[in-house]
């Protein structure tokens, strides 16, 4: 069986270190932490569970962090969590399967990440990213924000689900990294160029991010994962910025880059509903419905979209051309993923009275 050490690098977490750490200690042989700069009760919560803890001066980067947190592990593999991460119970009797079941010559595990979720608890954001790793390797993080982990070798996929618990309100932290690298006039990679549009984005400064976006497609060395978002996240801002014309085009280029997502194909039939045009617009929606969602995508996945979504436009969709029981048909369908949305149970009652009406 392998021994794993638990790494993490932390700052002012006391709200959920305890909370992660619990729903890990019984599979890790040993738990490190980088502390870059606690003025809480964050260090007094880590000893409840280690004596591995480290300060770590920060510098504005991320990469160098955890490569020192890494630096510090003894075991035979490294697993990461940031402090606002879990692991159910299910996933940490998997991982605890894993540790007695692994092969010897697998250099790195991936994890789906369950990143954010609606009111239902449903989830609306994943991925998967590799989280095991072999120590021996000597595998570095790059990147001073939004860094990754490069690995190679022997990849195993899993079905471990790591989950997100979220409790921090938005942070400047990002932001200030990538305009403090800006004015010094550093060379953004594509990859920054991305990152950066994304943080301008999360920070409504929609015109600086469409830029950035642009640029960063501009290059035509991205990522086709973070191709396909940028394009995505640029209709959503040419709708706003009311330009249809770059809007429909920012979506027909995802399709250069793979089969058709539902995250635009909702977006089309969005597109398309809001000139009354219910025809093509329920096409559209209806080929999100068909779509078999990606099973180990590397890139964000909007689940909503694959879900339940579609469904409920299709409901609106055939209201508006007339067909009623289709409209019902759809709105049940959505149903099954959200049964007590108020707007499902809205169309419900007004759809079975049109429905009763239409039998007499």
């Amino acid at each position: 069986m392998i021994s794993i050490s638990l790494c993490l690098i932390v700052k002012n977490e006391q709200s959920t270190l305890g909370r992660c750490l619990d729903s890990v200690r019984e599979a890790v042989d040993e738990i490190v932490i980088a502390d870059t700069g606690s003025t809480d009760g964050t260090k007094e919560i880590a000893a409840n569970y280690t004596d591995r803890i480290y300060d770590y001066r920060w510098s504005d980067d991320f990469a160098a962090a955890r490569n020192f947190c890494f630096d510090q592990a003894q075991t035979d593999y490294i697993l990461w969590l940031d402090a606002d991460d879990v692991l159910l119970d299910e996933d940490r009797e998997k991982l605890l399967r894993l540790k007695k079941e692994i092969k010897d010559t697998v250099d790195a595990v991936s994890m789906i990440y369950h990143y954010a979720f609606d009111e239902f608890g449903n989830v609306t954001l994943s991925l998967r990213r590799n989280r095991l790793v072999k120590r021996a390797r000597g595998f570095r993080w790059h990147g001073p924000v939004h860094e990754y982990l490069a690995v190679s070798g022997s990849i195993l996929s899993s079905d471990i689900v790591v989950t997100h618990r979220r409790t921090h309100v938005q942070s400047a932290r990002n932001l200030t990294i990538f305009e403090n690298r800006m004015r010094r006039g550093e060379l953004f990679s594509p990859r920054d160029l991305y990152y950066y549009a994304n943080e301008l984005l999360d920070h409504g400064m929609d015109e600086k991010a469409a830029d950035k976006y642009e640029q960063f497609l501009a290059t035509g060395q991205g990522w086709s994962e973070d191709v396909i978002s940028a394009c995505l996240k640029l209709a959503d801002i040419y709708s706003r910025m009311r330009q249809p014309e770059k809007q429909i085009a920012m979506l027909w280029k995802t399709f250069d880059y793979g089969e058709p997502r539902a995250e635009c194909c909702c977006r089309l039939g969005h597109f398309f509903m809001e000139r009354d045009r219910p025809e093509e617009a329920s096409f559209w929606y209806r080929l999100a419905t068909r779509l078999e969602k990606p099973k180990d995508c590397w890139g964000f996945l909007q689940d909503a979209y694959w879900t339940w979504v579609p469904h409920l436009q299709l409901c609106v969709c055939y209201c508006r051309i007339g067909d009623f029981g289709k409209a019902y048909y759809h709105n049940e369908m959505a149903g099954r993923y959200r049964p007590d949305d108020p707007h499902v149970l809205h169309n419900r009652r007004y759809l079975e009275g049109v429905l009763r009406n239409e039998a007499l």
